[in-house]
């Protein structure tokens, strides 16, 4: 079987330079897809985010971050026809993607939802792959207890207990910008903070 080659990104938080950037190394690579982790607007607003990956005829996933309002990212996704997984579920080829946005312990961002939210927006997300074997958990926060903790920002234990109940394979997230590239074991699930400057996975 073929394997699904991913570029997974977070944070680009309103630069467009760093999305046209990521949108060549997309094609660099030859990816099949692109994964956005959260807060790709920033403090100011700005075009060609998603344009750059659509120009190149790639696909892409994206979900919220703790900088976006849900609604920008809703109207992202429907003005350049790219999925929003923030409590659904895709499957490309053999592998089912599904993933929760936003972020906890963040009161006074747009995107601020709580533990319960978070776990439960996964939960109705993977009831969508039922009989897919492999398969990502796309969050832009990092689980509690994760090596990204070391930032002192305190990981969700809404994403541990997903983790641990759901198993995905993979779990793809951002938001702590220090620890982008770690990458760990949490029981069976590779965890990796996929960072601004984005990862290629292969599954």
């Amino acid at each position: 079987m073929r394997k699904l080659k991913i570029l997974a990104a977070s944070d680009i938080e309103g630069d467009s330079k760093l999305a046209r950037k990521l949108a060549e190394k997309a094609e660099r690579e030859k990816v099949d897809l692109v994964v956005l982790c959260g807060d790709l607007t920033g403090y100011v607003e700005t075009k060609n985010l998603i344009k750059p990956f659509k120009d190149k005829k790639k696909k892409v996933l994206i979900i919220p971050g703790n900088h976006d309002s849900f609604a920008t990212v809703d109207f992202l996704a429907a003005m350049y026809g790219v999925s929003n997984i923030h409590g659904y579920s895709v499957q490309y080829e053999h592998v089912g993607f599904f993933g929760a946005g936003g972020a906890a312990n963040t009161p006074f961002f747009p995107g601020a939802v709580t533990e319960e939210e978070i776990f439960e927006t996964l939960k109705k997300a993977h009831a969508g792959l039922k009989g897919i074997e492999k398969k990502i958990m796309v969050t832009h926060m990092h689980p509690a207890g994760s090596l990204s903790e070391f930032s002192g920002v305190e990981g969700s234990k809404a994403i541990s207990k997903a983790i641990k109940q759901f198993k995905p394979d993979i779990l793809l997230h951002g938001h702590i910008h220090e620890a982008s590239g770690f990458e760990q074991k949490i029981g069976t699930t590779r965890v990796i903070n996929v960072g601004r400057e984005g990862q290629i996975i292969e599954l």
